[in-house]
């Protein structure tokens, strides 16, 4: 069952095409993720808030990824991330569009 890692925190920017620019080589990087599906990336300018929803194959990797990107937020001075893990109603979720591929079950 794939699963969905929610994050957002605290971000002054760059925004837009800078922001696109700024996070070449991270939003490289985090593509490698070991059971990493898919990013999309989130950035609320007038909230000043950026972050993330991500689709996992699987919790362990969710929960993995999470570790390493508190550490990593943390580095940059943020300590106040919010972050959600969810299981996925693949059925539901597909039969409105979502783009979850069939993973097969481990």
């Amino acid at each position: 069952m794939s699963v969905i890692l929610q994050v957002d925190f605290p971000y002054s920017g760059p925004w837009g095409q800078g922001m696109t620019d700024a996070m070449d080589g991270l939003a490289r990087s985090i593509a490698d993720e070991p059971g990493l599906v898919w990013k999309i990336w989130t950035a609320n300018e007038s909230a000043r808030e950026a972050g993330g929803i991500y689709l996992f194959t699987d919790r362990p990797s969710a929960e993995s990824y999470l570790s390493m990107h508190r550490a990593r937020l943390e580095g940059f001075g943020v300590s106040n991330a919010n972050a959600k893990i969810f299981d996925v109603n693949e059925a539901l979720s597909k039969m409105d569009r979502a783009p979850i591929p069939d993973i097969p079950s481990n």
